[in-house]
């Protein structure tokens, strides 16, 4: 084979291809998918090499050189390259960004894969017993002597910056007088406990684990439904300690962050092995010791978010997609993947089996497994001795409601707080109120720069847009006319804490909201609060409806069902069945028997009464028989082109151009619907519009796609808009 004397590289900028550079003799020897760094116009750019070549098709004077190999060995082995190769094929999404995507940040930044643990320092034997006076000289060390004597326990670099500045001279002169010593620890926690006995699995469990075992050497996909309490979990512990005795590795991806540090504990103190956990809420240096441990394979089971996939495993055995159906695991912005439609690539890759799991499959899936196309797994009955709630519609209709709650949902939660229950209730609204509103001319709290309204947080008198973030304070009198009877409609989960702590004052309450965890540490203090029984009543948004275990709930109250029922977005009414079941599931889920009361004006809704007669299943035939007829996913494929800029015409004038040169490329198979504006149609100053293509075969779009997507850049407009390309769009926003 002829000497590579160029590489092809891809960067991390918004253009497709690679680019070649040329490798100097003076360079280490370099592999496909090692980082180097590379010019790249004025700047300087960390690359992956993609390809070697003894020869380049580019005039040698035009090549630049290579200015680094950073890497002996490749950061991404050849099964991640071939996965996030086909993704950008899929998703016509530029491949230096796909794949920067999968790479942690300080890989990014071109630094080591080696990544050490906390920094800590602590007292030696005489550090402990040392007198600080006898610094007296030295005050700064005298300080931070005695502050470590005090504490008792070693000290983080983390830790000590928070309180004290620039501590790192007077510490290194007490590191010289041999009075402190430096430590690093590993960079994962590998002190583990002895693992914990798995309870007996009931029959439907026992079956699904069998029939997954058995294609543990083989690609085969496996949607498991089990009913809220079924136990999933026990079925993935069960083939995950299967996976680990085997010497293998396996992948567990959920949907939010908020399940992660849970889920972790739980596997591993039944597992007894340490779990590498990947999710936003790490910090950069955590980030990459849970890769590069998962890559190296000195951690076997790997629990993340939607990123998570593209962590290095050499011997992957399992995947697993807890809360499959959630929109979650899609990505919204930039490189807009679906994990979970990703995570079958990658085991098909890998010839192995992947479990999609969920109480609330999605029609996708669901679709798919009536065909056969996946192994339909059910768990239909409670794994403990717990039965399902019952479950109950409320018709509010001329009924008094205050604060967002009828009179007999009032009465309800009194009742159950007296037979020291606990209570859950449910709106996906944070916030005090919706708006704010002038009684006398009608004035409403309008976002300047959102087709919304500002939402009213009472607790510090402001009003906020929840799409764009912008604030401001709430006025006393109508701005328009000056009137002072200003009112608020509707309620929030701040205003139904407000309302509950007045008629319950001696009982704990939590609400769990994106305005009450911001801070590091709060969500898990609450949700342990919640799952101790300490807090009585939960208020909360979607991060209560997921996936926990609430063994002291009895009662379940969904306060906002129609705000769902009647939505744009053809997933909308999917989206809140899913909530309902999810939600009602937090109910009953110990010895003490539950139930769930469902606020509405419209008792006699389809979508409800299929739900309450029917559950959920019954529900997702009715709406796949729904979207055959109306040609909507999963029996067609979606494709949505998004534009936004500061004024309307110009999204409209882009998206015909674009449109008007993709109908010669198009046939009788694509159908095209626009320029449409957005159904939010201004957001942040911004306004949104969108072209739409529709096909009953994928295969009909992709290649249209690509011969398309080259000349949008090219667009008299195109330097005035911001455009994206969505392929199969979670939402129509």
């Amino acid at each position: 084979m002829s000497e590579a004397k160029y590489a092809r590289v891809a960067v991390p900028v918004p253009l497709y291809g690679l680019f070649d550079y040329r490798l100097e003799k003076h360079h280490r020897p370099v592999s496909v998918g090692c980082r180097v760094q590379v010019p790249f116009g004025r700047k300087s750019l960390t690359g992956l090499v993609m390809a070697l070549n003894p020869s380049s098709s580019f005039a040698a004077d035009k090549i630049k050189t290579v200015d680094k190999v950073i890497d002996e060995q490749p950061v991404l082995p050849e099964a991640q390259l071939k996965l996030l190769q086909w993704a950008a094929d899929y998703y016509h999404h530029p491949i230096g960004e796909v794949l920067f995507t999968a790479l942690p940040n300080l890989l990014k930044q071109g630094q080591s894969t080696q990544v050490g643990g906390e920094i800590i320092w602590q007292l030696t034997t005489t550090g402990d017993i040392f007198n600080p006076d006898e610094l007296k000289r030295a005050p700064k060390q005298a300080g931070l002597l005695k502050l470590l004597q005090q504490m008792k326990a070693p000290a983080s670099v983390e830790h000590l910056n928070a309180i004290i500045d620039n501590w790192r001279p007077a510490m290194q002169a007490l590191d010289s007088k041999q009075l402190v010593t430096r430590h690093e620890l590993p960079c994962l926690n590998m002190d583990l406990s002895k693992a914990i006995p798995a309870p007996t699995l009931h029959d439907e469990q026992q079956q699904a684990v069998s029939a997954i075992r058995q294609s543990l050497d083989q690609f085969n996909a496996f949607l498991l439904q089990g009913i809220t309490g079924s136990g999933k979990t026990e079925v993935y512990l069960s083939l995950v300690d299967t996976v680990i005795k085997g010497g293998h590795q396996a992948l567990i991806l959920v949907p939010e962050i908020s399940l992660t540090p849970q889920l972790t504990r739980r596997f591993q103190q039944r597992l007894g092995v340490p779990i590498a956990a990947l999710h936003s809420g790490l910090n950069d240096r955590q980030r990459l010791c849970a890769w590069t441990l998962a890559a190296e394979n000195k951690v076997q089971v790997v629990i993340g978010t939607r990123s998570a996939l593209f962590t290095p495993m050499p011997h992957l055995k399992l995947i697993i997609i807890d809360e499959e159906h959630d929109s979650s695991l899609k990505q919204q912005e930039g490189f807009r993947y679906n994990a979970r439609d990703l995570a079958m690539v990658a085991a098909k890759n890998a010839n192995i089996p992947i479990v999609l799991g969920s109480a609330t499959p999605s029609l996708e899936s669901l679709n798919n497994a009536l065909k056969g196309q996946y192994h339909y797994l059910k768990l239909t009955r409670r794994a403990s001795i717990a039965r399902p709630p019952k479950i109950e519609l409320l018709n509010i209709c001329n009924r008094p409601v205050e604060h967002g709650i009828s009179d007999i949902l009032y009465d309800r939660i009194k009742q159950h707080i007296e037979q020291q229950g606990q209570v859950l209730l449910f709106l996906n609204r944070r916030g005090y109120a919706p708006l704010l509103m002038c009684h006398a001319c009608g004035w409403t709290t309008e976002c300047p720069r959102c087709d919304a309204h500002m939402t009213l947080h009472h607790h510090n008198s402001r009003l906020q847009c929840h799409h764009c973030g912008h604030e401001r304070q709430a006025p006393s009198v109508c701005p328009d006319c000056g009137h002072k009877e200003l009112f608020s409609p509707g309620a929030g989960t701040e205003r139904i804490e407000q309302a509950l702590t007045a008629l319950f004052p001696a009982i704990a309450i939590s609400r769990i909201d994106r305005d009450t965890t911001r801070r590091k540490g709060e969500l898990n203090d609450k949700l342990v609060k919640a799952q101790s029984g300490e807090s009585r009543i939960l208020i909360g948004t979607q991060m209560l409806a997921k996936g926990h275990d609430f063994p002291n709930v009895t009662l379940v109250g969904i306060l906002n069902t129609d705000q769902g029922l009647f939505s744009a977005d053809f997933r909308g009414t999917e989206h809140m069945a899913q909530l309902i079941i999810q939600v009602a599931g937090r109910a009953g889920r110990a010895e003490k028997p539950g139930e769930v009361l469902i606020q509405t004006h419209h008792p006699d809704h389809p979508l409800l009464q299929t739900l309450l007669h029917q559950g959920y299943e019954g529900f997702a035939q009715a709406a796949l028989a729904e979207r055959k007829q109306a040609s909507f996913p999963p029996f067609a494929h979606l494709v949505v082109l998004r534009t936004e800029a500061g004024r309307k015409d110009v999204c409209m004038d882009f998206l015909q151009e674009a449109r008007n040169t993709l109908l010669p490329l198009s046939s009788s198979a694509i159908n095209i619907y626009g320029p449409l504006p957005a159904p939010m149609e201004k957001r942040a100053g911004r306004y949104r519009a969108q072209l739409i293509l529709q096909s009953s075969e994928r295969k009909a779009l992709h290649p249209v796609l690509k011969q398309w997507l080259p000349g949008l850049s090219k667009q008299k407009s195109a330097n005035r808009v911001r455009w994206s390309l969505d392929i199969d769009p979670q939402d129509m926003y």
